[in-house]
């Protein structure tokens, strides 16, 4: 399987050619051909066991690939040990040395490279990670968000040509871990490296990342930018996976130029564009037509006559809501699907859009996206962060 992210700089391209790894009769990996354009924000999303931290142990050289080659721009560093590569990696435990202070944790890749005026480069470092004035302080003395910092500022100081970051943020908590997204993202965009990012975490992937590759079983099953992915799923696991999906069974009753009509249970007909449509368009064939919960209007059934003409539209009647606070959840009994969920920002909330209560759903056919039907509708539920 080849993935390109998007066109960059050739000369410091990170470059996967049928890079694979097998533990025994075990495959981590499958087969993989992906190219990370120079200087960009790159995320391997995915569940643990999915292949991802394997992927950039081999890219840092930390593992051996049963097959393939790793290339840093055109060198193939494949048989290098990880010290000779042009990479440096930051992991969830950040390993500073307790017994240094900030500023010799950072000085300590020059020092070990016998390079004796350091005060200008781990300056400058800290400056960028916004810790010029906690040189002197030791690890320990640090929040857990300013340690990260701290590691990354070290990894960075030599230079090198990528930075591998595995689930770096994993141990933080919720506000912290969100403050550290948009940190990270400055950094990389300040100082231009290539970043290549690992994690579980949807949410984290897409935050900071120009592009996501959502592995699945040792295997990419998507790549694009976060908005891509998001508005664009190809598979059920990457619309499940990504936030939520209602996933519906219909069969195709025709085309229209660039619509396709589709009719699900209870005779429901729904429309949506061919080009969202990854699978057979022929009619009497199966789809399943997918709507993200937030894409939905919930109109009571008493205002349906409001309702404009041109949307999809669906009956139902609620079965449960939940009150987040920047929004409510809803299910929605309907011939469609038995539960279907709807999100509603709190903005001017209908006192009557309580559980029992009769409603018409109803949203913009353009937001529908279409998959195949013979995949499995359930599949990456429960494995997002």
């Amino acid at each position: 399987m080849t993935e390109t992210a998007s066109t960059g700089p050739a000369g410091g391209d990170v470059r996967l050619a049928g890079i694979s790894k097998k533990y025994g009769s075990f495959r981590a990996v499958e087969p993989l051909d992906l190219t990370v354009p120079q200087g960009t924000f790159f995320a391997l999303l995915g569940a643990s066991g999915c292949g991802k931290t394997t992927t950039l142990r081999m890219i840092a050289g930390l593992e051996d690939p049963t097959t393939g080659t790793v290339f840093l721009g055109d060198r193939d560093v494949t048989d290098l040990p990880p010290h000779k590569r042009p990479v440096n990696t930051v992991f969830q435990s950040y390993a500073l040395f307790p017994h240094l202070d900030i500023f010799e944790n950072v000085a300590f890749g020059l020092r070990r490279r016998g390079i004796k005026s350091v005060k200008k480069q781990v300056g400058e470092m800290l400056d960028l990670v916004q810790l010029g004035d906690h040189a002197r302080r030791k690890p320990q003395q640090l929040s857990g968000g300013q340690q990260q910092r701290v590691a990354v500022a070290r990894a960075l100081i030599n230079r090198p040509q990528v930075l591998l970051l595995d689930e770096p943020l994993g141990a933080l908590d919720l506000k912290l871990r969100r403050q550290m997204q948009l940190e990270l993202k400055r950094i990389q965009t300040e100082v231009g490296v290539t970043f290549i990012h690992v994690t579980h975490d949807q949410e984290e992937a897409m935050t900071m990342a120009d592009t996501i590759a959502v592995m699945n079983a040792g295997r990419v099953e998507q790549l694009g930018s976060p908005g891509e992915l998001y508005e664009n799923p190809r598979t059920t696991f990457v619309a499940n996976f990504l936030g939520t999906s209602n996933l519906i069974e219909t069969e195709i009753l025709g085309t229209d130029g660039a619509g396709l009509t589709v009719s699900g249970g209870g005779g429901c007909k729904l429309m949506l564009p061919r080009d969202r449509c990854s699978t057979g368009t022929a009619a009497g064939g199966k789809v399943l037509v997918g709507i993200r919960p937030e894409k939905i209007t919930l109109t009571h059934a008493d205002d349906a006559g409001a309702i404009p003409e041109g949307r999809n539209r669906v009956p139902g009647r609620i079965a449960d809501t939940s009150f987040i606070g920047v929004s409510t959840q809803y299910v929605v009994h309907s011939p469609v699907c038995p539960d279907l969920a709807v999100y509603a920002q709190n903005i001017e909330r209908d006192a009557r859009l309580v559980p029992g209560a009769d409603v018409v759903l109803h949203w913009n056919p353009e937001h529908t996206f279409g998959l195949g039907a013979d995949q499995d509708r359930s599949a990456g539920e429960g494995e997002a962060a």
